[in-house]
């Protein structure tokens, strides 16, 4: 779990770093806007997808050299008694449900605001006109104005338009998703930022309409720094005043050229290419050794179909192969497999190694499964257990024909104390 949140924190890190650096101050508004809210989704997706990479090395490196009796890979158990990952679950989940309720009850103050204030049809938004003195603020398709503004046709056209850009583009449901993120992952700061971009982002868009819609800058850039003093406190809705007022003055007489809005765009798909490469490739092997694995999927079925097959002695136990017998995902997968199966006895108190043998056969599965050295306390059947409820394996080959090969698997139980 702390592996996935890291890996997200830095690939959020890192997007949120090429957005500063290359799109921010571009006028591209529409595209920037995708971009935000892609990052958020691509680093918290990343951590779980795998791909396998071939890559062609020498002749030399592409099968190993021939082996007695497979050897497995240690893989070390820990029992789990220390009581911390308890606390830190019950502190996380504390904290957790207390931003959440803080965001249930910012929702129903506004929900409350609606429902207790009257309401007049504007296009296709609803105005909810408010007795305090307010600045224009938009949430979903609601607009709270200020009542006494409204009935004396004190609020500006530009000021409508572009709290109804906020409505018509939905930019209230951009802030609820990353603000209920923010609730979840409270501990990550990364996502403050966020917030404060996507929010800056909606601001350039609704100042976009106002201008292509009327046609005078001027008079907007004043309204705007008129506006600029007034403050506001509603975190789930979008505001005139975001307290960037200079930068976007700046962008609204700020152009870019479609050239170099291109360049931008394609400059952003090597980030996350790399991204894609450095985070999800799980193994790297040879690309003639994983023609070999293509090979091995392909000869199951025929071999399997066919029990009377004089392809191979199917009774041979070969202790030297080419392709050693391998579990699906690599060793790794199957660590994990043992990882969350295996059940150290309680009564087990010294840490040591179990050693087990097996032959994985043709079709994969695992037989003649021998614990060579164990632990006593019930260590050894709950080796033979794991090992008997295993999924089957890629078995190995020889010469091109799949066999059935020796292999032997250390795993270490390491036993803490309390």
């Amino acid at each position: 779990m702390i592996a996935i949140l890291i890996k997200s924190t830095l690939c959020l890190f890192l997007l949120l770093g090429v957005y500063k650096l290359f799109l921010e101050k571009e006028k591209m508004s529409r595209f920037n806007r995708f971009y935000l809210l892609g990052s958020i989704v691509f680093s918290f997706v990343i951590p779980f997808l795998k791909f396998d990479f071939a890559i062609e090395t020498f002749q030399n490196a592409i099968i190993p050299n021939a082996i007695q009796v497979v050897q497995g890979e240690t893989i070390t158990i820990t029992n789990e008694t220390s009581i911390w990952p308890a606390l830190f679950w019950i502190f996380h989940g504390i904290i957790t449900s207390l931003f959440l309720f803080r965001f249930g009850k910012n929702l129903f103050e506004i929900i409350s605001k609606i429902r207790t204030n009257p309401k007049e049809k504007y296009q296709n938004a609803i105005l909810v006109l408010i007795e305090e003195k307010i600045l224009p603020h938009t949430f979903l398709n609601y607009i709270f104005i200020n009542k006494s503004d409204f009935e004396n046709r004190n609020i500006e056209d530009e000021l409508y338009m572009h709290e109804l850009t906020h409505v018509r583009q939905r930019h209230t449901l951009d802030v609820l998703f990353i603000e209920f993120l923010k609730t979840l992952f409270w501990f990550n700061p990364i996502l403050i930022f966020y917030k404060k971009a996507i929010q800056l982002n909606h601001e350039f868009l609704a100042d976009e309409k106002v201008v292509t819609s009327y046609n005078n800058v001027p008079f907007y850039q004043s309204l705007l720094l008129e506006k600029a003093s007034w403050n506001s406190n509603f975190y789930l809705a979008s505001n005139l005043n975001f307290l960037v007022t200079k930068k976007r003055l700046i962008m609204m007489t700020k152009t870019t050229s479609q050239s170099r809005a291109l360049l931008k765009k394609l400059a952003v798909v090597p980030v996350l290419a790399g991204l894609i490469f450095i985070s999800c490739s799980k193994n790297l092997y040879d690309a003639k050794t994983s023609q070999n694995k293509n090979a091995i999927v392909k000869k199951l079925e025929p071999i399997n179909g066919n029990p009377n097959s004089k392809k191979l002695k199917e009774s041979d136990i070969y202790t030297s192969i080419e392709v050693i017998p391998e579990f699906p995902g690599g060793m790794s997968a199957f660590g994990q497999y043992v990882l969350k199966e295996f059940k150290i006895p309680s009564e087990l108190t010294q840490s040591g190694n179990v050693l087990a043998s097996f032959v994985v056969e043709t079709d994969g599965s695992l037989t003649n499964i021998n614990i060579i050295r164990d632990l006593g306390h019930g260590t050894k059947e709950e080796t033979l257990r794991i090992l008997k409820n295993s999924p089957k394996w890629l078995p190995g080959q020889e010469n091109g024909k799949l066999v059935r090969a020796a292999y032997n698997l250390p795993i270490r139980l390491k036993v803490e104390k309390k």
